[in-house]
């Protein structure tokens, strides 16, 4: 009873962890974008919070773990609506934690992959279809996804299973693919490109950008440490050790490779590296070494720099990065597992890339049909006049930062 305490008290611990990154990713995203947006980008990641573990709790968590029988094809499955239908009369779980703490800890990360999406379309996409995308995404696609490795399915059945210890494809790559779709459905914002060259659209508060990183780097260590699912000291502290080990070797490396190509030292460039090592590292941060973790963390800190720049060339506009650090770094990520640490081998890498392509079928697929039948329908869009002016006075019709000086008499 004992040890359960200290398992389940620990999970808790890592479930406030991950909840307090979503601070740091609406930091990061409204620090990278204009001062005349910041309400917009707010109100998304309140609504994402929110919406995502309501939806987790009445159908995500069910379709996510349901249990697949066996000789299922472990494509899809459903135990009931609500957390009540399957909740247990013993509520502890062999892993030695709590079915409520569980279904907390795993909906925290549910509500991340729309995250990703939100600063991938900031400054333009109208609010009322993102919300749409938002329900279906989360509350559909990213449970059904999940189980095909977490839940059971397919890619957790096959002779060399698929491995992603805490969610470098399966939370990271499903938002990035998602990202990637509406970042291309969209459009780049007014000014972005101008003769077909990139212009840079400067963020309104590098510091809170920078605030946004160092919370996310903290809340990682509940990302990555929670996904031990216990206590137990060496494989927690080997985590926490790998996880912080990619994450600097990340910044690093991206920050010297962005210095040699651009000839400044960009802080936005070192602290997408850090992301990017931190979401490399995911997939298998139990499995690695410290120095398997570098260089891990370092490859991640490279693909970044020349990530952003391609996603430029194709003329693509992500205000934050998103694309580059979730999607780019996690599929690396998820392919490290097959190359360093314990599983390294032919038949693992072979597994990992078969996950990544399921993935992106899926991602792309779906998320294409939402946004593509939002466009065509209600728009997802906002006008020219809104976007010049700003979505805050126009979505929500108040000032992030009202001038009070307006205001004396």
């Amino acid at each position: 009873m004992e040890l359960l305490t200290i398992n389940n008290v620990w999970m808790m611990i890592c479930t406030a962890l991950v909840f307090f990154m979503h601070l740091g990713f609406a930091f990061l995203e409204i620090g990278l974008t204009r001062q005349k947006n910041t309400l917009n980008i707010l109100f998304k990641n309140i609504f994402i919070i929110t919406v995502g573990l309501l939806l987790y709790c009445l159908v995500g968590f069910n379709l996510m773990y349901p249990g697949f029988e066996e000789g299922s094809a472990g494509i899809f499955g459903f135990a009931g609506f609500g957390l009540d239908a399957v909740a247990a009369t013993d509520l502890t779980y062999s892993e030695g934690y709590t079915y409520w703490t569980d279904f907390l800890f795993q909906g925290m990360f549910a509500a991340t992959a729309a995250t990703i999406v939100s600063g991938a379309v900031a400054e333009r996409i109208k609010i009322g279809p993102f919300m749409i995308f938002t329900v279906l995404y989360v509350g559909i696609i990213y449970p059904l996804a999940g189980s095909w490795k977490w839940g059971g399915g397919f890619l957790d059945m096959r002779e060399t299973p698929f491995y992603d210890f805490a969610g470098s494809t399966l939370v990271h790559s499903v938002g990035g693919w998602a990202a990637l779709v509406a970042v291309w459905l969209l459009g780049s914002r007014i000014g972005k490109f101008k003769d077909g060259k990139p212009q840079a659209i400067p963020g309104h508060n590098i510091p809170l950008a920078t605030a946004g990183v160092i919370i996310l780097w903290l809340g990682w260590f509940g990302f990555n440490g929670g996904s031990v699912l216990s206590a137990d000291p060496a494989l927690t502290s080997l985590t926490l050790v790998t996880t912080c080990l990619a994450a600097a070797a990340g910044g690093v490396v991206a920050a010297i490779t962005s210095t040699i190509m651009y000839k400044n030292l960009d802080l936005t460039m070192f602290l997408n590296g850090i992301l990017g090592g931190l979401v490399g590292i995911t997939a298998g941060a139990d499995l690695m070494g410290p120095t398997d973790a570098i260089l891990i963390g370092a490859i991640a800190g490279i693909i970044i720099v020349f990530a952003v720049a391609f996603i430029d060339k194709l003329k693509l506009d992500d205000p934050v990065g998103a694309i580059a650090v979730h999607l780019a770094c996690g599929m690396w990520g998820t392919l490290a597992v097959g190359i360093f640490g314990s599983l390294a081998g032919g038949d693992q890498l072979v597994s990992q890339l078969v996950g990544i392509v399921s993935y992106a079928a899926i991602c792309i697929v779906s998320s294409f049909l939402i946004l593509f039948v939002l466009k065509k329908t209600v728009g997802i869009r906002v006008s020219e006049k809104e976007e010049i002016e700003g979505l805050d006075a126009h979505e929500h019709g108040m000032d992030a930062y009202p001038d009070f000086r307006l205001n004396e008499h």
